[in-house]
């Protein structure tokens, strides 16, 4: 059965799966805007938007919470320093993402995907 499984696999093992999700949220978090394809988007969009809002309160939890999941010092003060607080008072929906066309390669859609300036 496939009760309750809905996350995005991206045709990967775990040990595949989850460096490359890291390190796609250390680049959004330290640039703010990425570019990728539509499926990598969507996984990070969900994962990046987790992190904010457990970076929200500037508290050692919040800290570690965030250090476990990214493994990045710089990215985690990044994220708990200036965008936490920039989304103090917004609930969610804090990323969006833009179509941008096709890759030439293999035709796969790629997407902006970006920090919402308020």
């Amino acid at each position: 059965m496939r009760h309750r499984k809905n996350k995005l696999t991206l045709d990967r093992t775990a040990k595949q799966r989850v460096p490359l999700m890291r390190n796609l949220a250390i680049s959004l978090i330290t640039h703010e805007r990425i570019t990728t394809t539509a499926a990598k988007a969507r996984a990070t969009k969900s994962m990046v938007e987790r992190l904010v809002t457990a970076a929200k309160p500037k508290t050692l939890h919040a800290r570690r919470q965030v250090m476990a999941a990214l493994n990045n010092a710089k990215a985690a003060d990044k994220l708990i320093m200036t965008l936490g607080p920039r989304y103090a008072k917004r609930q969610s929906g804090y990323l969006r993402s833009i179509k941008v066309g096709f890759r030439s390669g293999d035709g796969a859609e790629k997407v902006l995907l970006e920090f919402i300036t308020e």
